[in-house]
Parts: C-alpha cells; sequence; structure tokens
C-alpha cells in the first residue's frame, strides 16, 4: 500500500445506523464520493490513523473500508471510529482523516458478539501502534501545520 499515509476528508453522512446502536461503537460514515475516490490500492479492511470533526481535537481512529460482510452491504462504505467520547452526533461536520496503518482484511463473524470483540480487538491495536513515534509524528504532520494544505486526498 503505497498510498499511505493517506489523507482525506468529507462530511460527515448518515450510515445504516448499526455502529452505536447495534454495535455500542459509534462510527462516522464517509458520503460515496469520498469512498469512490479511494486510491485503487487501499484495499479493503480494517485501518487505523488520526481522525479530527470539524475545527476540534485530533484522536486516534480505526476505520472499516469495504462491504461488511457480517451484513452483506452490496455499496462499499468508509466507517471511521474516532477513539473519543463525543457529547453529540456530528452528521454535517467535516470529518478529517489520516490513515496511518492496515491492521486486518475484512471477514464475516458468526456472530454479532464475535464481531464487537474483533472490534475492540482492533481499536487497542490502533492505539498501540498509533503509540510508535513514527504515526504520533504522522498525528503533527498532518493537523498541526496551521495554513498547511497538504493532502493526497481530497
Amino acid at each position: 500500500m503505497n498510498t499511505l499515509p493517506y489523507f482525506c476528508k468529507g462530511e460527515v453522512v448518515k450510515g445504516f445506523g448499526r455502529g452505536s446502536k447495534e454495535l455500542g461503537i459509534p462510527t462516522a460514515n464517509f458520503p460515496e464520493d469520498v469512498v469512490d475516490n479511494l486510491p485503487s490500492d487501499i484495499s479493503t479492511g480494517i485501518y487505523y490513523g488520526w481522525g479530527c470533526v470539524g475545527d476540534g481535537d485530533v484522536h486516534k481512529m480505526v476505520m472499516s473500508i469495504g462491504w461488511n460482510p457480517f451484513y452483506k452491504n452490496t455499496k462499499k462504505s468508509a466507517e471511521t471510529h474516532i477513539i473519543h467520547t463525543f457529547e453529540d452526533d456530528f452528521y454535517g461536520e467535516t470529518l478529517s482523516i489520516v490513515i496511518a496503518g492496515y491492521i486486518r482484511p475484512e471477514r464475516t463473524f458468526n456472530s454479532l458478539d464475535a464481531l464487537i470483540s474483533a472490534i475492540h480487538s482492533d481499536i487497542e491495536e490502533a492505539k498501540k501502534q498509533l503509540d510508535l513515534p513514527e504515526f504520533t509524528k504522522l498525528k503533527d504532520q498532518f493537523f498541526n501545520n496551521t495554513g498547511n494544505n497538504i493532502m493526497n486526498g481530497h
């Protein structure tokens, strides 16, 4: 994946409504045009990186890119879970992310509990990876430079 790190941003849109309600793990969804414009060498799977809502603080994130085989989606999606507790939802806000690394391919699960357990494991892996110096440096490189608009995405 020569494209990583990959920066993109887009408006947070309503997804399938499963993240918060069914999984207890809220996700922010990008609109179709952002998903459709991801580089071709970013395969489906689970990734980690940094995310920022609007002009807010930058937090660790984990994201799923793909068809969510457990739910048998027919449309590819990009769903970001920011590892932070927000007071309110933020539909319509701009989500900016930098995808830093890859955790695993997407797969289906035998049960909802198994899916939730895997997501929690992915979150722990993301936290661990993002504590490494090369990834904390990425956070500063993409988010803390005022007026820096170097982006390879949207």
